[in-house]
């Protein structure tokens, strides 16, 4: 479903990511993990189309979209999460997915009725935090939010655009151990209906939770593989993991 040939960013002398190939598969969870400085937030950057790369190519689908920006790539079914919560605080949990479910709509320019006239809208609305688990608190306003909860609420605004791929960067940075595991079943169940690309500094998370696994070192690709191959690769073993005899 993604796929990169070659991908390259530059930042003057520094080189973020170097000749980075990935290939996500349909269906499947692959989390991209590696100690700070390693390239993941800035090769997930470049998937989401926040940064262009200095070299290579970006495919979707089997189409090119490397010099798409973040919104065209969103319109072309490809959903994102931010390693900062990313929220509207000062409306209520059910106005930020309505916002975003419209967003996808052919009401998304009506500017003549008031948005509570948009039926399919906010049914939609409904059904994704209901899906998340958030339905309870929909009239409540985000700010007043816990940081666990406002994470979820920036999954189901990545839902209600209707995305066939999901990239989350760092979902559970800063959560409590908890809330962390709450984000993260929430996060296996989506994976049974959505091709989900995670950035994720906790590696047993990450191994728990994934079909494939891309390790990233210095800006390049260490090992790609499925849990059990990364486990057992020496390298991996080496630099992040440690020794275990």
């Amino acid at each position: 479903m993604l796929q990169t040939r070659n991908l390259s960013k530059r930042f003057g002398a520094h080189t973020a990511v170097q000749s980075v190939d990935l290939a996500v598969h349909e269906g499947t969870l692959h989390s991209i993990i590696g100690p700070n400085g390693a390239g993941k937030t800035t090769l997930f950057n470049l998937l989401s189309g926040d940064l262009q790369p200095t070299e290579g190519e970006i495919f979707f689908k089997g189409q090119p979209i490397t010099r798409l920006d973040s919104a065209r790539r969103s319109r072309l079914g490809i959903g994102r999460s931010f390693q900062r919560t990313n929220i509207f605080p000062q409306l209520s949990v059910f106005e930020n997915v309505r916002i975003a479910a419209q967003s996808r709509s052919t009401a998304s320019f009506d500017l003549w009725h008031p948005a509570s006239s948009l039926g399919a809208v906010s049914q939609r609305a409904g059904e994704v935090l209901r899906e998340i688990g958030l339905h309870e608190r929909a009239e409540q306003l985000a700010r007043e939010l816990a940081g666990g909860d406002q994470r979820l609420l920036e999954l189901a605004i990545a839902l209600a655009t209707d995305p066939v791929l999901l990239l989350f960067d760092e979902p559970s940075q800063g959560l409590s151990p908890e809330d962390a595991k709450r984000l993260m079943a929430r996060i296996r169940a989506l994976a049974a209906r959505y091709t989900i690309v995670l950035i994720e500094h906790n590696v047993n998370l990450a191994m728990e939770l994934s079909n494939e696994i891309t390790v990233m070192h210095f800006g390049s690709v260490l090992a790609r593989g499925t849990p059990a191959e990364i486990r057992s690769h020496q390298g991996v073993r080496d630099a992040y993991l440690g020794r275990r005899g």
